[in-house]
């Protein structure tokens, strides 16, 4: 009778692995890609910049992909609009406050199949303290190998957010329309590295 009991102990005991059998962690290879926003000026042109200081984690579950998550952090501080007095601005009170709200996050609550190389990954990103839900459409790529024999991928992340419900009220009012947007365009062009296995300590 101690056969059967023994092999259910075992198992058990194998059920985690077994859970996490399709899971990987990806971290975000800064040097390799880019997080920047677009939105309107004058209503007839478009201003770019990015963040030169951000990091990011993905906890995919090829397996079920719904059961995988996504976080990241980036250093608003770190703009860069190629303009040195509009960067100033953005740091401003009128804009990321940034002395006060240093850091932007994004928190998943929900990934989900969008078809072929392709998620709906909802979730939370707070901003200037104000924290609402956003929707990214992200296109994935196949896995690589690398220069070391690390295993690369990319995600590419598009969402729109509309600045004043998160604080960041200011423009002015000319003939043509407001000086500043409230539509911004986010894009994260991110390429990734995967963790290597952890093995079981003995």
């Amino acid at each position: 009778m101690k056969k059967p009991a023994a092999a259910v102990a075992a198992l058990l005991a194998l059920t985690p692995v077994l859970a996490s059998a399709g899971t990987s962690t990806w971290t975000v290879d800064a040097s390799h890609s880019r997080v920047g926003f677009a939105v309107k000026h004058l209503v007839i042109s478009t201003v770019r910049g990015e963040f030169g200081k951000y990091e990011g984690k993905i906890v995919l579950d090829e397996a079920d992909v719904t059961r995988s998550t996504v976080e990241a952090k980036i250093d608003v501080a770190s703009v860069d609009t190629g303009v040195a007095d509009r960067d100033a601005h953005l740091r401003s009170p009128d804009f990321f406050d940034a002395a006060k709200h240093p850091v932007m996050t994004f928190r998943s609550t929900k990934v989900a199949k969008a078809g072929k190389d392709a998620l709906k990954v909802t979730g939370d990103l707070t901003l200037r303290g104000v924290t609402k839900p956003v929707v990214l459409d992200v296109a994935t790529s196949p896995e690589v190998k690398g220069m070391y024999g690390e295993t690369r991928r990319a995600f590419v992340a598009t969402t729109k957010i509309d600045r004043q419900a998160f604080g960041l009220a200011w423009s002015k009012a000319v003939e043509a329309g407001p000086v500043v947007g409230d539509e911004v365009t986010i894009t994260l062009e991110l390429e990734v590295t995967k963790a290597a296995p952890q093995t079981a300590a003995r």
